[in-house]
């Protein structure tokens, strides 16, 4: 294959089409897999490091090492939803929290496209997908900050609706929250079982402060985003967070794109455990999915 583009692939498990079906022209049979990491690489001062060649990276699956076929660091659009918590301790700072998803919008590459969910005691997408910055200024702004915490019912949904109508192949949620989970139905072992299906990959912001909650509300995010290769940010005050969303922002357009072709290609449902290592001379540490479900 030649002249193909890393934005026709999907984030995770992706079927390449190699062979044409020489009956109906146009009409592909997919005959290998490829599965596709996003991966950012830190050192130990914990900046994050954009230089590297594929030659400093290792890939294995399930322990065994696996061969490198695809390697990009291109900045490639993402389609983003952004997750607002708008439950009533958050009406003092929603304010500041909608200025910085929109600061965030504006650092990310011009060609994401973005939408909405808020979530109180139930989630609710008030800005569809839009890639006009002006849109999501106008749109963004909620008013009626009240209720409980349903973040796992706000992730459950925002994955749906980012399987049903994005277009981009990489996918991302921005979590901004002050509370821990009181309000959702859906549980942690589904919201579990969700993120190794899914191709997302799961960022959040706790505004927990010194508040008592802050432990609890830590341990929810830190559980949701590094399983799916993300990570969780706590900011010491409301005034951090442009800081934060800048960076994350950058992170985001500068990680690396890994894709092999599993040793093992049978697909019967099982969960395969990912790990990436990097060398380049110093400690060097690697953040990317934790694995994937061999989904027939």
């Amino acid at each position: 294959m030649t002249g193909w583009s890393i934005a026709a692939l999907p984030a995770m498990l992706t079927s390449i089409a190699v062979t044409a079906a020489a009956q109906a022209p146009g009409v592909f049979r997919a005959e290998s897999r490829l599965v596709v990491l996003q991966a950012t690489v830190k050192n130990e001062r914990g900046s994050d490091v954009t230089d590297l060649d594929q030659r400093a990276f290792t890939v294995f699956e399930n322990g065994k090492r696996q061969a490198i076929t695809l390697f990009r660091r291109d900045d490639v659009p993402v389609s983003l939803g952004l997750l607002i918590d708008n439950s009533g301790s958050m009406r003092t700072l929603r304010r500041r929290v909608e200025a910085a998803a929109l600061a965030f919008v504006r650092a990310s590459n011009p060609l994401d496209e973005v939408f909405v969910l808020n979530f109180a005691d139930a989630p609710r997408i008030d800005v569809p997908f839009t890639s006009d910055a002006g849109v999501l200024a106008a749109r963004i702004a909620r008013v009626d900050s009240i209720g409980g915490t349903a973040m796992r019912d706000a992730v459950a949904m925002a994955d749906t609706y980012l399987r049903e109508h994005a277009s981009r192949d990489r996918r991302v949620l921005l979590i901004v929250t002050d509370g821990r989970d009181n309000a959702s139905t859906t549980t942690w072992r589904q919201l579990d079982e969700l993120t190794r299906h899914s191709q997302t990959v799961v960022y959040a912001i706790g505004l927990f402060g010194s508040d008592a909650v802050a432990p609890e509300g830590r341990h929810e995010l830190d559980r949701l985003t590094e399983q799916s290769g993300g990570a969780a940010f706590y900011p010491a005050a409301i005034d951090d967070v442009d800081a934060v969303v800048g960076d994350l922002a950058r992170r985001i357009r500068n990680q690396y794109t890994i894709g092999y072709a599993p040793t093992n290609p049978t697909l019967d449902g099982s969960y395969r455990r990912i790990r990436v290592e990097a060398r380049a001379g110093e400690p060097l540490t690697v953040r990317t999915r934790a694995g994937y479900v061999a989904r027939p």
